[in-house]
């Protein structure tokens, strides 16, 4: 089974910028859509940024214009670039890998990121 390991995160500022990266080992992700969730304190998992095969890109509406989400099939990892930070998006993020129709049932342990105002 292919395992995900998300790293990156950390403590900053608002307004300020953090780039996570998630490393797939024990398989390929290259036909795989990549999403990645958080899960902030007392809230439910919601999804951030959905990656497809071919490279399409679809963002929640809370992180539209302020996070891009990236791929590279060579080195098996996909990124989250997190830019103009606000104190909501504190949270664990985590990646996952799935189909075009669903999310995957694997989940890492994920990345904690705090974003202090």
């Amino acid at each position: 089974q292919v395992q995900l390991v998300e790293s990156g995160g950390g403590l900053v500022q608002a307004g300020g910028s953090l780039r996570l990266s998630c490393a797939a080992s024990g398989g390929t992700i290259t036909i795989n859509t990549m999403r990645w969730f958080r899960q902030g304190p007392g809230k439910q998992r919601e999804l951030v940024a959905t990656i497809t095969s071919s490279g399409s890109t679809n963002y929640a509406d809370f992180v539209k214009g302020r996070f891009t989400i990236s791929r590279d099939n060579a080195k098996n990892t996909v990124y989250l670039q997190m830019n103009s930070l606000k104190p909501e998006d504190t949270a664990v993020y985590y990646c996952n890998k799935g189909t075009i129709y669903r999310p995957g049932d694997y989940w890492g342990l994920g990345t904690q990121v705090t974003v202090s105002s």
